[in-house]
C-alpha cells in the first residue's frame, strides 16, 4: 500500500543542539546549515528569542546574527528544529528493564568482541534468579554449559554439565577447580613437606637447637625456606613433625622437642626416667593446629638440660603442614 509522508525511524533520533560562547559580537557561525532562522529556536539566558529581521536573530547558511552583542557572561543555546540526528545507538540512560527480553545473549567471538544476540553461544540470562552460562573451546569446537541458580533458600548455587570442573580464577591464574567427580583443588593453597638431606649430630645441651630441613619434598604457593615456613596469610595451621633420633644419654633431665612459632611454643616431652642406657634409636611426634597471622613464622627445636650433647637427628626426620582455614 502507497504510503504519504516521512520516512518511518528505523533508528533512534535526537535534535542536534549547539551553544554559542558570547564574545561581545552579533554574528556566530552555525553548526549545520539552514534554510532559514524558523529551522532552530535560540534561547539567551533561557529565555527564547524571537526569530526574524527587526527582531532577535535572522539565520541563513552557517550564519546567525544577533540584533544585539552577545557578552561572554551570556548562556546562549541552539536546538536545531529541522535536523534530527539518527543513530543506532540509544541515548545513555535510555534502556530500562522492560526494554531486554526475558532471553539474550552475551558472549565473545573469535576476535574478542563482546557481541549480544539470541541464539547464540554465550552467556544466556534467562530470569532475574538464573543465569546460564556456555563456554565454547575454540580448538574442539565442543560447548560446556554452566549455570548459577539461586536457591529457594535464598542461597546461590554453581551447576556444570555432567563431566565437566569449575574453575574459579583470579585473573588468568587458576585458584580453584571442583572436577567432575566433586574433588575439590587449590593450586596455591599452602601446604609443605620437607626433610633433611643428611644426619644433625651431637647437638648442644641446655639450649634450644633449631632443626635444619634443607630437603622439600614439596612446597605449594613456595612458603619454606631456610628451616622455616612462612605464614602468607593470616589463618588456622596443622603443623606437624617426626623426629627420629639416636643416642640420646640417659643422664638427660629434661628432652623435649618444640613447635615454635611467633604466636606460642609447643613443647612435646621426652621422659627418659624409666631408662636405664642411652637410647639409642626412638621417635618424637607431634601435632598441634595452630593460629597465625600473615607473615609469622615457625620452626621446629630440640631442648636438652642435662646429660652429654650426644644425640644424634636422623635424616629421615620429617616437617609438614597446611592451612586448614
Amino acid at each position: 500500500m502507497p504510503y504519504i509522508g516521512n520516512d518511518l525511524a528505523t533508528q533512534f533520533q535526537a535534535f542536534a543542539t549547539q551553544t554559542i560562547t558570547g564574545d561581545g559580537s552579533t554574528g556566530y557561525t552555525l553548526d549545520r546549515a539552514v534554510a532559514n532562522g524558523k529551522e532552530i529556536l535560540v534561547y539567551i539566558n533561557n529565555v527564547k528569542q524571537e526569530e526574524g529581521s527587526g527582531k532577535a536573530y535572522t539565520a541563513t547558511g552557517t550564519t546567525i546574527t544577533f540584533s544585539e552583542a552577545v557578552a561572554s557572561g551570556d548562556s546562549c543555546y541552539l536546538v536545531y528544529m529541522g535536523s534530527a540526528q539518527q543513530t543506532v545507538t540509544p541515548p545513555a540512560g535510555s534502556i530500562v528493564g522492560s526494554q531486554l527480553s526475558s532471553s539474550f545473549s552475551i558472549f565473545d567471538d573469535e576476535d574478542s568482541n563482546i557481541v549480544i544476540g539470541r541464539g547464540r553461544i554465550g552467556n544466556t540470562i534467562q530470569a532475574s534468579d538464573h543465569a546460564s552460562f556456555q563456554h565454547r573451546d575454540l580448538g574442539t569446537g565442543s560447548n560446556n554449559d554452566y549455570a548459577i541458580l539461586q536457591t529457594a533458600s535464598g542461597g546461590t548455587q554453581i551447576n556444570s554439565s555432567s563431566g565437566q570442573s569449575l574453575f574459579i580464577n583470579i585473573g588468568n591464574s587458576q585458584a580453584i577447580k571442583v572436577d567432575s567427580n566433586k574433588i575439590i583443588t587449590m593450586e596455591n593453597q599452602p601446604a609443605f613437606l620437607v626433610g633433611k638431606s643428611g644426619a644433625q649430630d651431637n647437638l648442644a645441651t641446655d639450649t634450644t637447637v633449631t632443626i635444619t630441613f634443607d630437603s622439600e619434598i614439596f612446597d605449594q604457593n613456595s612458603d619454606f625456606a631456610s628451616n622455616t615456613f612462612t605464614a602468607p596469610v593470616t589463618g588456622r595451621y596443622y603443623l606437624q613433625f617426626r623426629l627420629n633420633l639416636g643416642s640420646t644419654d640417659q643422664d638427660t633431665s629434661n628432652f623435649q622437642a618444640q613447635i615454635a612459632a611467633s604466636n606460642r611454643t609447643l613443647s612435646f616431652n621426652f621422659d627418659h626416667g624409666a631408662l636405664d642406657q642411652d637410647a639409642e634409636n626412638h621417635t618424637m611426634n607431634g601435632s598441634t593446629l595452630m593460629d597465625m597471622d600473615a607473615n609469622d613464622t615457625c620452626t621446629i627445636r630440640i631442648y636438652q638440660s642435662g646429660g652429654a650433647a650426644q644425640v644424634d637427628v636422623s635424616s629421615s626426620s620429617t616437617f609438614s603442614g597446611f592451612l586448614a582455614c
